[in-house]
């Protein structure tokens, strides 16, 4: 029994009662009830303290953490005979009611759903808003079943906010199955570990920004600042977008357009419209929108789903949609209809290569842009912990506050995170007036922090579930609500988790 191809990190938990007796036929959203990272929510379930654990956790950002192998059954599900059948998955969530997800969560949910049930063998999900109605179910031979602990006290198992869309979430499952099914060039033709198109990405734009100078010193400004765009882009058509940024690699020649069809002053960084010798490809207004167009003509292949944006791909009506679903199928040569995006041997094999460089780079911050030693960069974001919505990464500061004028609602950030743009912007607009109040802390394992920012070290101790007096609030890095000092002098936590009473 295999464990999937999405995950990105891996921190095996205790917490498990050894091999099913059972094989999968249910998989079991959960809510995290936090916005974690995958590295975090596996954390969580390492001291057998918890007496808790799941087989997957999706963090914010769409990254898959493997808790419990799937040849294991967690301990997350409830004392029935469920437990052995179900994979339990732990979604990234608001801390408060509907306990919402990320879109990034719940695309990678889709993603994570279409790949249990197509490893498990199974054509179908299916949904029974009747708990009595799932309990008693036994699923055919094809089929996968969702479940849910609605019956918790508090409901966020999942919360209202996914439990409106579990037969949204069976229904677009069941879609993708019957779409890759149709797609299969031979019937014993085995895809297991191949590349979908569509999906969340697994890297970020931090490493792709180390893996490009490392392999192009020389590269210009303007792509660094652009990267994050692959990922915004592919994320509002559900396309990776780490793996147009490694397409474009290949095509550009790491952005050294040696050799090349296109130039950097084209805006066109995947070759197209470059359809035989000597001629030059499209050309297009600005990087953004050479990227979406990048991003659709992706989709095109990917999917059979309508575009979000408008379409600004000119070549965007030539492709049989879906005809690619994978990235291996991308070259013509492997492409079991003979079709694909581009003629040479290898091609999908070739973006795949170079995926791999970027998922592999080892950058310090995940979430924020690489630089030179010794250079500051200053970043354009919503808020510092909001690295998705991240428009660029400035070494000069000016052109990051010309950046964050021409965005409303953004903010330039230096390094630390620290917000310097415009003048006497904080990551919380939370007031020091008004306290000492009270607040209800919504999780068991809230960090108590020295000081009040994530670069204070922790005390080692936690607040556990419930109501608590804060005497000062400040701003402070890793929090968008600010940081509370607790009346006892245990020290800072983060507002976040803490809803004031």
């Amino acid at each position: 029994m295999s464990n999937s191809p999405l995950v990105s990190h891996t921190n095996l938990s205790p917490n498990h009662s050894g091999k099913r007796t059972h094989a999968i036929d249910r998989i079991t959203p959960h809510c995290f009830v936090g916005q974690v990272t995958a590295v975090r929510g596996c954390e969580v379930f390492l001291p057998t303290s918890k007496g808790a654990s799941c087989n997957y956790v999706i963090g914010k950002d769409g990254d898959v953490g493997l808790c419990v192998e799937e040849k294991n059954r967690s301990w997350c599900t409830s004392s029935n005979a469920n437990d052995q059948r179900a994979v339990t998955i732990e979604c990234a969530s608001d801390t408060t009611e509907p306990y919402a997800f990320r879109d990034a969560v719940y695309q990678r949910l889709i993603d994570l759903c279409v790949d249990i049930c197509q490893r498990n063998g199974k054509s179908k999900l299916l949904w029974f808003a009747d708990k009595n109605k799932t309990l008693a179910y036994n699923p055919k031979a094809d089929e996968m079943v969702l479940t849910v602990h609605r019956w918790f006290a508090n409901k966020s198992c999942p919360g209202n906010w996914m439990y409106a869309r579990m037969g949204d979430l069976a229904e677009k499952v069941t879609a993708r199955l019957s779409s890759s099914a149709g797609q299969t060039a031979t019937p014993d033709e085995d895809t297991t570990g191949y590349t979908r198109i569509m999906g969340s990405a697994v890297a970020t734009a931090a490493q792709m920004q180390a893996y490009i100078r490392s392999v192009n010193s020389g590269v210009a400004q303007s792509v660094l600042d652009m990267i994050p765009l692959y990922l915004s882009e592919g994320a509002a058509e559900g396309v990776r977008g780490d793996v147009a940024f490694a397409q474009s690699c290949l095509e550009t020649g790491n952005f050294k357009f040696t050799g090349s069809a296109v130039t950097l002053a084209q805006n066109n960084f995947c070759g197209m419209g470059v359809t035989g010798n000597g001629m030059t490809g499209n050309s297009f207004d600005t990087p953004q929108i050479g990227i979406r167009a990048q991003i659709q003509h992706l989709k095109a292949y990917g999917s059979t789903e309508a575009v979000k944006n408008a379409i600004v791909d000119p070549r965007f009506a030539y492709v049989t949609r879906g005809c690619a679903e994978y990235v291996e199928y991308l070259g013509q040569q492997e492409n079991p209809q003979g079709k694909g995006w581009a003629a040479g041997a290898g091609y999908g094999a070739k973006v795949l290569v170079i995926l791999k460089k970027i998922i592999g780079t080892k950058v310090e911050d995940s979430g924020s842009a690489t630089q030179p030693s010794g250079k500051e960069l200053y970043r354009v974001r919503k808020s510092w912990d909001n690295a998705a919505s991240q428009k660029g990464a400035f070494a000069v500061l000016d052109n990051a506050k010309k950046c964050a004028d021409q965005n409303p609602g953004y903010t330039v950030y230096d390094s630390t995170g620290n917000a310097v743009y415009p003048t006497g912007t904080v990551q919380t607009p939370t007031p020091a007036a008004g306290v000492p109040y009270l607040v209800n802390v919504t999780i068991s394992d809230l960090n108590i922090r020295k000081g009040p920012g994530t670069n204070y070290a922790t005390t080692g101790k936690f607040t556990g579930k419930g109501v608590f007096t804060i005497v000062e609030v400040q701003s402070g890095k890793g929090s968008t609500k600010g940081w509370g000092r607790l009346k006892s002098g245990a020290g800072w936590i983060s507002l976040d988790y803490a809803p004031k009473l």
